[in-house]
């Protein structure tokens, strides 16, 4: 199987800002342009799923317009990891105290009383497997989501130190290929 991901367009007022569930707006004109980027890319028929965030919604529905008849389901596991109360504030509003707290049991840790990393990597685990075999998949997703299955095709399970998740992320708008074991 080929596991296409392919994260949204840059948000048009989260700079700054903590955001993981926090339903934003992508950019409209960077939207289309990556939407047209994945049509040359990603196989007309690979499997289309999309998280429920609207920034999402809006790349998967530009890229179904460019592939009429070729619909896209939603999926709550590709969401963003949710940071509970801080979603929403700035990163330099959130206090040292509460970071060091989450990088001190980084994978159990609830940010903002919301989701662990562990969390976050079991749910995307699920939809992996569930995804294995099934040819070429691509997902709409976010960030967060891309460097879990990034962790978890390098056999990582566990990150129990904030220095082991993956500080490269995909550009917004951005998307990249793994070959996946069926």
């Amino acid at each position: 199987m080929r596991l296409w991901l392919a994260r949204h367009a840059a948000v048009t007022h989260g700079e700054g800002l903590c955001y993981g569930r926090l339903d934003l707006l992508a950019d409209e004109a960077l939207t289309q342009q990556a939407a047209r980027q994945l049509h040359q890319a990603v196989p007309p028929e690979a499997v289309l799923r999309c998280s429920p965030a609207r920034r999402c919604l809006q790349l998967a529905t530009a890229l179904t317009s460019l592939r009429p008849g070729r619909p896209f389901t939603t999926d709550p596991a590709l969401q963003e990891m949710d940071f509970g109360h801080w979603e929403g504030r700035p990163w330099d509003a959130i206090g040292v105290p509460d970071l060091d707290a989450w990088t001190h049991d980084f994978a159990r840790h609830r940010p903002g009383g919301g989701e662990s990393v562990q969390e976050l990597l079991q749910r995307v685990r699920r939809a992996l497997d569930r995804d294995r075999g099934k040819g070429d998949v691509l997902w709409i997703t976010h960030a967060g989501v891309i460097r879990a299955v990034r962790l978890l095709l390098a056999g990582v399970r566990v990150v129990e130190k904030a220095d082991q998740w993956p500080r490269e992320a995909v550009p917004f708008g951005g998307v990249e290929c793994h070959e996946v074991e069926n």
